[in-house]
C-alpha cells in the first residue's frame, strides 16, 4: 500500500529499524531514537536493480525532503535506469562536476589572481583591487563556472549595476581587472576566452577631468617661492619640492624606496609594479633633485621608503600630504594639486620644443604597441637625461624671478 502524508505526519517511534513502502521501490527507512539522533531518522531510499545487482540510492530525509518530491526524485532515477544509467553514478559524476565547478568558479580564480599579483602590485593597488571584487564582481557571479560567463552576462550582472550609480571610472576600473582574471583562466586552463573585448563600447565614457595646474611662468615662479618657504615637517618639505623637478605620479613619489635611488648615477629606477601602466621606469635626477635626495638620506636613508608616513615608518607618506601642503600654502583643488605638476611640466616643455615624444616617455605615458613597450624603458634616455636637468634650471630661474628665456632642446 502507497505512503500517504496523513500517515507519514502520524509516525511513532520505533524499536527497531523499519522500512515502510511507497511504490516502484521507493520506501521510508525509520530508525529508533539514538543519542546522536534523540527523534530517530527518517530517511527515503530507492531500492532498484542495475546489471543484475541489488543497489540503494538516497534520496534524503523526511519531512525534508516531502512524500512527493521523494516520488518526483525516483522517477528521474528510474528514468535513468531506463536509458541504462546507474543513478548512484551519474550522481556522483554529478557532484565532481558540481566540485570541479566551484573550484573553477570566477571567485576562485580571482582570489588565486590577486594571491599571485602580490609580488608585482603595491599594496594598496592590490587592497584597491579586492575591494573593488569583492563589492562589485563577486556577489554576483562569484560562484559561477568562470568559462561559461558569457559577455552579457558579466554586462548585465555586473557592470551595469555600477554604471546605474553613475560610477563610470570604477565600472572601467572593473571591466579591467575582470579582464586581467578572464587572461589568468586562459594561462591556466581553465576558460577559452575573455569576454570583455566584446564590450567595446557598450560602457559610458568618462569625462575626462584635468588636473588643477598653473602653466603661466610668473605664477609658476610665485608657487616655487611659496614652496622654498614652506615651514612646515622636513620630510613633506622635501616631497613638494622634488615634485615639480620629477613631475612623477604622485603615488610613485610618495611610495619611492631607498634601494631604487641611485645617487651616483643620478637615476630613480621605478620598478613596474609600481607603474600605472605595469612597466618599468627611468627617472633622471637632475643636480637639483639629487641634491634634495641627498640632503633627505640622512634624516630617512635607513628605512625602506624615501617619504615615510608620519605615523609609521613601516608605511609611506599619505597619498593627500603634497595636497594638504599646497592647501597650507594658499593654493585650493581649484588652483593647483599635486598630480598638476605633470600638467604643468608637459606644457612648458612642449611649449619649449622639446620632442614630444620624449615628453610622453618621461611622463610614463602608455605606449599602446605592446612590443615597442617593452623596449621603452631607456627610451630616449639621453635627451630625457638632458630635457630634466634644463627643466630643473629653468624652475630656478623662474623661483628666482628672473626674466626667463625658455631653455629649448639642442640637437
Amino acid at each position: 500500500m502507497a505512503l500517504t502524508d496523513t500517515a507519514l505526519r502520524g509516525l511513532k517511534t520505533v524499536s527497531k529499524p523499519t522500512k515502510l513502502f511507497d511504490a516502484r521501490g521507493l520506501f521510508l527507512l525509520v530508525t529508533p531514537e539514538s543519542p546522536r539522533n534523540p527523534k530517530g531518522a527518517r530517511l527515503w531510499r530507492l531500492k532498484y536493480y542495475f546489471a543484475g545487482k541489488e543497489k540503494s540510492l538516497s534520496l534524503g530525509s523526511y519531512p525534508e525532503v516531502s512524500l512527493k518530491l521523494a516520488r518526483e526524485l525516483r522517477d528521474k532515477a528510474r528514468a535513468l535506469l531506463a536509458l541504462g544509467v546507474d543513478p548512484s553514478i551519474q550522481r556522483k559524476a554529478d557532484s565532481l562536476s558540481q566540485r570541479e565547478a566551484a573550484s573553477n568558479s570566477f571567485e576562485v580564480i580571482a582570489r588565486e589572481w590577486l594571491l599571485r599579483q602580490q609580488s608585482k602590485l603595491d599594496e594598496v593597488t592590490l587592497k584597491k583591487a579586492t575591494a573593488l571584487l569583492e563589492k562589485w564582481a563577486f556577489p554576483w557571479m562569484g560562484n559561477r563556472p568562470i568559462k561559461e560567463i558569457t559577455p552579457r552576462e558579466l554586462l548585465e550582472s555586473v557592470l551595469r549595476r555600477v554604471e546605474a550609480t553613475g560610477k563610470i571610472e570604477t565600472v572601467h576600473r572593473l571591466k579591467q581587472r575582470c579582464g586581467q582574471i578572464f587572461r589568468y583562466a586562459i594561462a591556466t586552463g581553465r576558460a577559452e576566452r575573455d569576454p570583455t573585448p566584446d564590450l567595446r563600447g557598450a560602457l559610458a565614457t568618462a569625462k575626462t577631468r584635468s588636473h588643477a595646474a598653473i602653466v603661466e611662468p610668473a605664477k609658476i615662479g610665485q608657487l616655487l617661492r611659496a614652496i622654498e618657504g614652506f615651514d612646515g615637517q622636513f620630510v613633506t618639505r622635501c616631497a613638494l619640492k622634488l615634485t615639480p623637478l620629477l613631475f612623477v605620479r604622485p603615488g610613485e613619489l610618495r611610495r619611492a624606496e631607498w634601494n631604487e635611488i641611485d645617487l651616483d648615477t643620478a637615476m630613480w629606477s621605478i620598478p613596474a609594479k609600481r607603474m600605472k601602466m605595469d612597466a618599468p621606469h627611468l627617472v633622471p635626477l637632475s643636480r637639483q633633485a639629487a641634491e634634495i635626495f641627498r640632503e633627505l638620506q640622512p634624516y630617512t636613508g635607513k628605512g625602506q621608503y624615501v617619504f615615510p608616513g608620519a605615523r609609521s615608518w613601516q608605511r609611506p607618506m599619505s597619498e593627500n600630504t603634497v595636497n594638504a601642503a599646497l592647501r597650507r600654502l594658499g593654493y585650493d583643488g581649484s588652483e593647483m594639486v599635486a598630480h598638476g605638476f605633470r600638467s604643468m611640466a608637459s606644457t612648458l616643455l612642449n611649449e619649449q620644443g622639446w620632442a614630444p615624444d620624449v615628453i610622453e616617455r618621461q611622463l610614463a605615458h602608455a605606449e599602446r604597441n605592446e612590443v615597442r613597450r617593452a623596449y621603452n624603458r631607456a627610451k630616449y634616455l639621453p635627451e630625457r637625461v638632458k630635457m630634466m636637468q634644463a627643466w630643473a634650471d629653468y624652475l630656478d630661474a623662474l623661483r628666482a624671478g628672473a626674466q626667463v628665456v625658455p631653455i629649448r632642446r639642442v640637437d
